[in-house]
């Protein structure tokens, strides 16, 4: 009887140990076919629609990024959103977003602004519209 039962407990912790296995490699494989991060790869805006951009670093070391962005149609309103650190640059990208403010912007212009967290080691800023560069800026300190 004793012998069934060291042998039951056995294959159990045979059973468990291969679930582990199965379950490390499962989770290698899914990170392994993980797509690398998309971003928007579509640009609504022509040079002439945007301007003033700079960016500062806060005293809590995320960056700032600020500019101006031209849209006639007042249901939508420029926005930055995801941002990307790579070595001593960060790249953050213009877009377009519902307006979901209610009102417009004096002339169609937007102040829009964006941060980038995690950028301690960055020196420039690249804002980006779909796979063009609409603007490189040096870091100011704020």
């Amino acid at each position: 009887m004793n012998r069934s039962i060291i042998l039951l407990f056995a294959a159990v912790g045979l059973v468990g140990c291969g679930q582990q296995a199965q379950q490390a490699a499962n989770a290698a494989n899914t990170a392994a076919a993980a797509p690398a991060k998309k971003h928007p790869s579509y640009c609504f805006f022509k040079d002439a629609d945007t301007k003033g951009w700079t960016a500062t670093r806060g005293a809590d070391g995320s960056i700032v990024v600020k500019g101006k962005v031209r849209i006639d149609d007042r249901r939508y309103m420029g926005s930055l959103s995801e941002s990307e650190v790579t070595g001593t640059t960060a790249q953050i990208w213009l877009t377009m977003a519902p307006n979901n403010t209610g009102m417009g912007a004096v002339e169609n212009w937007w102040d829009i602004s964006g941060s980038v967290a995690g950028a301690a080691a960055v020196e420039q800023v690249a804002v980006m519209c779909g796979k063009k560069t609409v603007a490189e800026l040096p870091l100011k300190k704020g």
